[in-house]
């Protein structure tokens, strides 16, 4: 867990950021007031009319000296063209794909980097779920995908940030071993943690921070669940909770970019809605966020499904931020998006059911569970020295 103990106004500290031009432009001005240093990690970063746009400010940033560290992931932006690459490096600019095909980390395939982290001069960090695509941006035509992000502004948490991201650019083994424990306090009513996932380095704190307040909620739950097939361990927390007569509320993709992933969920709404865990199908675009608030004073954004590739997998990180007046706000706009939603009910998700999608659903759910297994735990216990 990294933190600092650093106290300022948390509205002037921390800001949720929204995909669409609300994130998009907001970082096209960190980087152009960037004065020395910035590191961008990502693991999906195309090189699309959104991409196009930020490579231009970080070349233009490159040119006013500023040292640029950009690290993504070796299958997430596997189409990021060889030519960019090299004229970025050209301009000075520090490239590296993480995990690429053909490598030793290939052995463990379900370890990639899932960061979607930017922190600029050890004073800001923008951490979340949103990358850097077309997708995320919108178009004329198209809306962006629902996903969230959060700006920190304050350069005590920067700084370790920093730090982190250049051992992990660097592949600083020393990294993966140290686990740096504090909380960073922007004021007598909150406190905000950045927490990582790496199970291959024996870093489960995302996992375990959900697992502790789904055990501790007491009366509401609202998850953003992109992708959501969480393990039996997770499963049982919220289920735990429910009975505990603790509100839960799903909000779920009603359509999706991996249709597999899709139908994997639906397998499991019928035992969610015995356990009145309320389930909400956003349909608009597709959903991509990862978050999660509990009673009202906790909240985590960040790029951690709940899955097991997220789980036993991914490279992750979140923020976990602990304050009541934020966990409102944020509360106030997911109310706003549940309100959108298509409610399931046990009655609609009989209609929707039938015995061909029913079996579709089973074989979907089970191929998913094997092939996390394959990517996850198979791989770590066989090469698991190598690293």
């Amino acid at each position: 867990m990294l933190t600092s103990n650093y106290i300022s106004e948390a509205e002037e500290s921390l800001e949720l950021v929204y995909s669409g031009t609300n994130y998009f432009s907001r970082l096209e001005e960190i980087i152009q007031n960037s004065k020395y240093e910035i590191h961008l990690q990502f693991y999906i970063f195309k090189n699309d009319s959104a991409g196009k746009k930020i490579l231009e400010e970080l070349k233009k940033a490159a040119a006013r000296h500023v040292k640029i560290y950009l690290l993504l992931d070796g299958f997430g932006s596997f189409t990021f063209p060889k030519e960019e690459i090299n004229h970025l490096t050209q301009l000075g600019i520090h490239f590296r794909f993480f995990s690429p095909f053909f490598s030793a980390n290939s052995f463990y395939m379900g370890r990639r980097l899932h960061h979607k982290l930017v922190v600029c001069d050890a004073r800001l960090t923008l951490i979340g779920g949103i990358n850097i695509s077309e997708n995320y941006l919108g178009t004329a035509t198209k809306a962006p995908w629902l996903d969230y992000s959060i700006q920190i502004n304050d350069s005590n948490i920067a700084k370790t940030l920093q730090l982190l991201c250049r051992d992990l650019f660097f592949k600083k083994r020393h990294l993966f071993r140290k686990k740096i424990k504090s909380v960073f306090l922007t004021q007598e009513d909150t406190a905000i943690s950045i927490i990582q996932n790496d199970w291959l380095k024996r870093k489960n704190e995302i996992y375990k921070a959900y697992i502790n307040a789904f055990n501790n909620a007491e009366k509401e739950i609202i998850i953003v669940g992109s992708y959501f097939l969480p393990g039996r361990r997770l499963e049982n927390a919220l289920k735990k909770a429910a009975k505990n007569n603790v509100k839960i509320k799903l909000i779920l993709s009603g359509i999706s970019d991996i249709p597999l992933s899709r139908r994997a969920t639906y397998h499991i709404y019928s035992s969610l809605l015995k356990n009145n865990i309320e389930l909400y199908e956003w349909n608009k675009t597709i959903l991509h966020g990862k978050a999660a608030v509990v009673d009202g004073c906790w909240t985590t954004i960040g790029s951690f499904n709940l899955n097991n590739l997220s789980s036993y997998g991914s490279l992750e990180i979140n923020a976990e931020i602990k304050s009541v007046a934020f966990s409102n706000t944020y509360l106030s706009h997911l109310n706003k998006i549940i309100a959108q939603c298509d409610k399931i009910t046990p009655k609609s998700l009989k209609k929707r059911n039938n015995i061909s999608s029913y079996l579709m659903n089973w074989l979907s759910y089970w191929t998913a569970r094997l092939i996390l297994s394959v990517v996850t735990y198979f791989p770590y216990k066989r090469f698991k020295k190598i690293y």
